[in-house]
């Protein structure tokens, strides 16, 4: 896979943005709220259950990721859905997992 032409390794807004991208999978609540979400929408309550974390922590770490960009939240009555944001998600975290299975 060829690195983008428009990454510039010594420009330093492109350097922060990467880190901070990289830094939303560095918590593991954050990550698995993010594998979760690779297998498609789910709310709220749902991701919480399953990572065994409170509704509360939850919500804090979606928001998170929301404001970064990486989920997308969609509203039903009382529940909130989330989503990952677009292809680019699925596959960072599709590449990640076959690059350590290997």
């Amino acid at each position: 896979m060829k690195a983008p032409e428009a990454m510039d390794p010594q420009h330093p807004e492109d350097i922060s943005r990467l880190a901070g991208l990289f830094s939303m999978a560095s918590d593991p609540t954050r990550l698995r709220l993010l594998l979760l979400l690779l297998r498609g929408e789910r709310c709220v309550c749902d991701l919480a259950e399953r990572v065994g974390v409170s509704v509360s922590a939850a919500s804090h770490s979606l928001r998170i990721m929301r404001t970064a960009g990486l989920i997308l939240p969609r509203r039903d009555g009382r529940h909130i859905y989330y989503r990952l944001a677009d292809d680019h998600v699925s596959v960072l975290l599709t590449l990640g997992l076959e690059h350590i299975r290997e």
